[in-house]
């Protein structure tokens, strides 16, 4: 469409030149250059806080008891069993967070290179070189501790789970309560393995949980796991059940 003028005017002359108006006004400008300085406040309050990620956890010692620690020391091939590490508090102080660590052979550290935590709980670090990720499962977790919602109900590591490697927690345990950690897995590697466990406090290192005498409450179990597997047959009401 051509722009009216008036009679006897001609049309004034296109602009020359580089210039082109901005794209934004300097109001436009303004409000976006606002709104990036609140982004960048943002991000510095969140990321450049000095608050320790421990500050909220109490120092010193708690004092537990470990009632229940069991691991069928003999299994199969695809035989499904429970790790249950039952936790007591034994002192007169609430402990800020119960904690079990999951570890291949020891839980001491530093450990040997494929020991602690360096492989996955319930797993061992294959030799072979120039693997992206060397841990491979011993056991496979089907069912982890704490309540089982959307990560555990789609495989995953269960809800207790915590960002520290093989940790899972269950919150604070009031005195004279007690925490059952109970992993159900599935043995998919034969030989003879050893799982270790050390009960924490916290998940900071200040709260530290101790047993009467004073020592780490941690373990190991020992199993062997024969190759042949576990018999199962299909009963009447159409279930996968153990025995020939």
């Amino acid at each position: 469409m051509t722009n009216w003028q008036p009679a006897g005017e001609a049309a004034p002359a296109p602009p020359t030149g580089w210039y082109v108006q901005p794209a934004l006004s300097p109001t436009s400008t303004r409000c976006y250059a606002v709104a990036a300085s609140i982004v960048v406040a943002l991000a510095v309050a969140a990321c450049g806080s000095n608050a320790r990620q421990d500050a909220n956890e109490p120092s010193g010692n708690f004092t537990v008891s470990v009632p229940v620690a069991t691991f069928p020391a003999l299994q199969r091939l695809a035989q499904h069993t429970h790790l249950v590490l039952s936790i007591r508090n034994a002192g007169s102080k609430t402990i800020p967070n119960v904690a079990v660590t999951i570890c291949n052979i020891t839980c001491a550290y530093p450990a040997p290179p494929g020991a602690g935590t360096d492989a996955q709980a319930f797993a061992q670090d294959s030799q072979q070189p120039y693997l992206a990720n060397p841990s491979r499962p011993i056991w496979i977790v089907d069912r982890p501790p704490g309540p089982c919602r959307f990560s555990c109900l789609a495989g995953g590591p269960g809800g207790a789970v915590t960002a520290y490697s093989n940790t899972w927690a269950l919150g604070a345990l009031q005195p004279g309560a007690t925490a059952t950690f109970d992993w159900g897995v599935t043995a998919v590697t034969p030989g003879r393995h050893v799982v270790a466990w050390e009960v924490a406090a916290g998940l900071n290192g200040k709260a530290k949980a101790v047993l009467a005498n004073g020592s780490v409450p941690s373990g190991t179990f020992t199993v062997f796991i024969r190759s042949a597997p576990q018999q199962t047959h299909v009963n009447d009401a159409g279930q996968v059940v153990p025995g020939p």
